[in-house]
């Protein structure tokens, strides 16, 4: 009489039909797969009773995809999870084929796309901010010129503000993407403060008489010829 056939839970949470089985009969043996896995080939050694998902198990670190990545093909089918080997005709010495999921490679290249346009906007905000450095240095050193009560030449301070404002479309171009958005947010209050600062300067200087010109400030440096390229 043919045994009937029940289900059991595999490891990982996969419902199987269970075999059954008594103490004396021996375990399955093993057998040794050739796998096809784009130009490389190899062989791999798994129970002969096993599912197709723990055949994708043993093939993770030979392929470096995730079982949920991999499609495994055999005569010419893709095998699901559930299915046994031996059930599928499977025996030793038997070919497949590995290959990644259509929708796992589109989900890879999205995923590096994102990570090159993180890596080129995380760029243009470092030489930005070294660029705001520079300029609220100089901010400082006008603001202590003024402060001791040195004029200093009105131009000055509107050169400096226009500067600023170049950076802040700079900035204003570049995509807040993830943490970009944080650390464009602070580069946008620092030159935003900087400016403030230039307005009341520009104030109280008008109120100085005498134009005393400082090398701490008066060399502007040219503005930057770098050009920001971001993916599209």
């Amino acid at each position: 009489m043919k045994a009937e056939m029940d289900w059991e839970m595999r490891p990982g949470g996969m419902l199987v039909q269970k075999r059954l089985v008594d103490n004396l009969t021996p375990p399955p043996p093993m057998i040794r797969l050739r796998i096809s896995f784009g130009e490389s080939k190899f062989e791999i050694s798994v129970d002969s009773r096993a599912t197709f998902r723990e055949l994708k198990k043993e093939l993770e670190a030979k392929t470096e995809l995730r079982l949920a990545e991999q499609r495994v093909i055999y005569r010419g089918k893709v095998r699901e999870n559930w299915e046994f080997l031996d059930r599928c005709g499977v025996k030793d010495r038997s070919k497949l084929a590995v290959m990644e999921d259509p929708s796992s490679l589109e989900r890879r290249h999205i995923e590096m796309l994102r990570d090159a346009k993180m890596q080129s906007t995380s760029r243009a905000i470092a030489g930005l901010s070294l660029e705001v450095d520079k300029l609220a240095n100089q901010v400082s050193a006008m603001e202590k010129s003024i402060s001791g009560k040195q004029k200093v030449p009105d131009l000055q301070i509107t050169t400096l503000i226009e500067l600023l404002m170049r950076e802040a479309v700079k900035l204003d171009g570049i995509p807040a993407v993830g943490d970009i958005s944080f650390q464009k947010h602070f580069q946008a209050k620092r030159i935003q403060k900087c400016v403030e600062t230039l307005d009341v300067l520009k104030t109280s200087n008008g109120k100085l008489k005498h134009v005393i010109v400082t090398t701490d400030w008066e060399t502007f440096d040219p503005p930057s010829t770098t050009q920001l390229n971001f993916l599209d």
